[in-house]
């Protein structure tokens, strides 16, 4: 064999590698992330013109760092294409030589000048002579595996992160042809998360030679070491950022954009100090602990994504995306928070420490008790961390926690049965006797044959009520209004179902059967207005509903409930959206009901867990989901579906 040829790859080498194009996108992301923490804010020393800048440097940064978790995705569904278990962990930081090639040097950074460049040196075309930032040289040149046949997987050198996913391009497209392609792609699709089930770029399934060759292209395209200097590239926006820097900094010689967090932060005292920092304010200590254990927490739930489905894979996946939102407001404190008397020149930062496996949990009740527990674990230190410190963002974290305690101990332990049941049990603790509202907005009135209540906070004025039962409905009048037995119960029962925003509900007291989940899911977008969904309703921890408008103008003063704000905002989205629209699927679904979750995300979108329908104004299918992420920031150029819009405008839900 000639050995200046690469020999065929197995599979087994070829799952070695790609676990490699794993670990150096999970770096990145991790590095990237670590040096966006660290930027200041509002009332952190900057001008109003510095602050405007470092927000946008943070919203890119920010946003790199969430493709590179799509690369990610996309590197482990190939690995599931070939029949293999996506790899979780990595080395924890700062990697130690001869893990990865000499030039890739990976470590945690605060944003400065270096690591800038640093980035950009990461990042940079093929035959691209920009330099590596300073501090970040190798300690020694190296070179990795030996180009002869090995039946053990050996590593592989490359010079950028582009050339190493083009030899991985060349050894697949071999193994390919040598085995077929069906028998190389082995994999079960369905073990693969795709951009309809996460909001990340990248995450389509791999079923195939030119599915797989085409994942690689887009993300080195998007950043990696891209072949042409593409104005969206990784590159090209680090590149911008460094050109404003420039500028501000020649205004402003002083001008420091970042908090001085460590570089290579340890939680403890390491046996080999050098380049490292010790961190030791108790503080900061329980802060960074809390911020490794979420994220820790977060690897599994990811790795339990792919090894199981239907609701505990949705569940797994929303915990994940929870938990980074906690992980990465404690990420931001630490970086303000001082390291300890032994570095008294620095501050603290997270470490993303990971744990020696990683992988996933066996699917099934067991799973399901370990994440609950952890999650409790969790929730309870940040109840502790938050009684100790005054801090909004360890407050924020704290309520983060809180919050997925709860919906694991709804999502995993307790039966649909058990509750509908706390949900009616909690609409039946309502006022009953008195017509006039009460705090939260709520007016129940006694009939002979029904109680009906009105909930004015999510009335959208469609007026179903009181032009279809007008003795009922009393509009512009003092005192009482409601009316329920001015009319038959079976009347009154048609218009409150009229009700797309489900204000108004009832109870039937004469042995009827109460309002029933309906037959199908359905949401319909309304012309320049909201969605209307139909369906057994599960909102964010309310109680259970059949009926409600949900905003997605971005305007709306009470949401996740539309309250006519689009009007006034001048809101302007097809009520009529194209079937297929993003290639949404229009079969038809075994079963076209059953228990569906809404979950608006913070500062994104409602991501949608369960059968649906998506359907125009005037009832027209658009298509069939079982999972989605709708617009709500009113920006998406893809509307219905979320198309990343939110984080580019700086979307505030609340």
């Amino acid at each position: 064999m000639n050995d200046e040829r690469r020999p065929l790859a197995s599979r087994e080498q070829l799952v070695h590698r790609l676990y490699e194009a794993a670990e150096v996108e999970h770096c990145l992301m991790c590095t990237y992330l670590y040096a966006a923490y660290s930027l200041r804010q509002a009332n952190e020393g900057l001008s109003d013109d510095e602050h405007a800048a470092v927000e946008r440097w943070r919203k890119e940064i920010v946003d790199i760092a969430v493709q590179e978790m799509g690369h990610l995705v996309a590197i482990w569904n190939i690995t599931c294409a070939l029949g293999a278990a996506p790899r979780f962990g990595r080395m924890n930081f700062p990697l130690d030589p001869g893990y990865l090639p000499a030039r890739l040097v990976v470590k945690l950074a605060p944003f400065n000048e270096a690591t800038l460049q640093h980035f950009i040196f990461l990042e940079r075309p093929h035959g691209s002579l920009e330099p590596d930032g300073e501090g970040f040289a190798p300690e020694r040149l190296f070179a990795r595996g030996h180009p002869a046949a090995r039946l053990t997987p050996m590593a592989v050198d490359y010079e950028t992160v582009g050339e190493f996913y083009q030899m991985l391009a060349e050894d697949l497209t071999a193994f390919a042809a040598a085995h077929g392609e069906k028998n190389a792609f082995c994999g079960d699709p369905a073990q693969q998360i795709s951009s309809e089930q996460v909001d990340l770029s990248q995450g389509r399934a791999v079923i195939c030679l030119k599915t797989a060759l085409a994942t690689f292209d887009a993300i080195v395209v998007q950043g990696e070491g891209a072949p042409t200097d593409t104005e969206n590239s990784h590159f090209r926006r680090f590149v911008r950022i460094r050109e404003e820097w420039s500028e501000l900094k020649r205004r402003n010689p002083e001008f420091k954009p970042s908090h001085p967090a460590a570089t290579n932060p340890v939680l403890r005292r390491p046996p080999r100090p050098e380049g490292r920092v010790w961190l030791e304010d108790p503080i900061a200590v329980s802060t960074v602990d809390l911020a490794n254990a979420s994220y820790g927490l977060m690897l599994r739930a990811l790795a339990y994504a792919y090894a199981t489905s239907g609701a505990d894979r949705r569940l797994a996946l929303e915990l994940a995306i929870g938990l980074m939102r906690a992980f990465g407001a404690l990420a931001e404190e630490a970086a303000r928070l001082p390291a300890g008397p032994s570095n008294p020149h620095c501050n603290a930062g997270v470490t993303f420490a990971v744990l020696r496996d990683t992988a996933a949990l066996p699917g099934g009740a067991a799973a399901r008790r370990f994440i609950c527990e952890r999650v409790a674990e969790l929730a309870a230190a940040g109840n502790e961390l938050a009684t100790r410190t005054e801090t909004s963002r360890i407050a924020r974290a704290a309520r983060t926690l809180a919050d997925l305690e709860r919906a694991c101990a709804r999502g995993f332990d307790i039966a649909p049965e058990a509750a509908r049941a706390l949900a009616d049990a909690a609409m039946l603790a309502a006022p009953v006797s008195s017509p006039n509202p009460t705090p939260a907005g709520i007016e129940t009135v006694e009939g002979a044959a029904l109680s009906l209540r009105f909930e004015a906070r999510r009335c959208i004025h469609a007026r179903h009520c009181v032009t279809g039962a007008p003795n009922v409905f009393l509009a512009n009048v003092q005192g009482d209004w409601l009316f329920p037995d001015a009319v038959a119960p079976e009347r009154l029962v048609e218009i409150a179902h009229a009700c797309p925003s489900g204000a108004i509900t009832y109870r039937r007291k004469d042995g009827a059967p109460d309002e029933a989940a309906p037959a199908v899911n359905l949401v319909s977008t309304r012309e320049n207005g909201p969605y209307a969904f139909r369906a057994e309703i599960a909102l964010d921890g309310q109680p259970a509903m059949y009926r409600a408008t949900l905003c997605r103008c971005g305007a709306s003063r009470n949401k996740p409930f539309c309250d006519g704000s689009h009007a006034g905002a001048k809101f302007a989205a097809s009520g009529e959206p194209r079937t297929g629209l993003n290639g949404i699927s229009t079969d038809m679904p075994a079963v076209r009901n059953g228990p569906l979750r809404v979950q608006p995300e913070p500062d994104g979108p409602l991501a949608i867990q369960g059968n649906l329908e998506i359907v125009s104004g005037t009832g027209r299918l658009v298509g069939r989901v079982a999972s989605a992420r709708l617009c709500r920031c009113g920006g998406s150029a893809s509307k219905p579906f979320c198309d990343g819009t939110h984080r580019r405008i700086g979307f505030k839900s609340s």
